[in-house]
């Protein structure tokens, strides 16, 4: 059985490599929302696919140059975290 200390150190570990492996995705999202949104203000074009395609490009480019990193992130988790509490040590 894990203590609670275990669980929680899991636990910190999930959500610490979670947020590694969304910050470059989210922050693309971001950069790219509020470019498309300037070009919007300045512009005056009201078109809803300006701001949905742009975005959804950037970040299909994004998670594709960094699938290796997160695959290298999540693996690091199974290995370090969950298979040593899997095999009970």
């Amino acid at each position: 059985m894990l203590s609670e200390a275990q669980i929680y150190d899991t636990l910190r570990a999930g959500l610490w490599a979670a947020f590694l492996m969304s910050t470059p995705i989210l922050v693309v999202a971001l950069v790219a929302g509020l470019i498309v949104g300037l070009f919007q203000a300045l512009t005056s074009v009201q078109e809803m696919t300006l701001t949905f395609v742009p975005k959804l490009a950037a970040i299909v480019v994004v998670f594709w140059l960094t699938m290796g990193f997160m695959t290298r992130t999540l693996t690091a988790y199974f290995h370090g975290v969950l298979v040593p509490l899997i095999a009970g040590g």
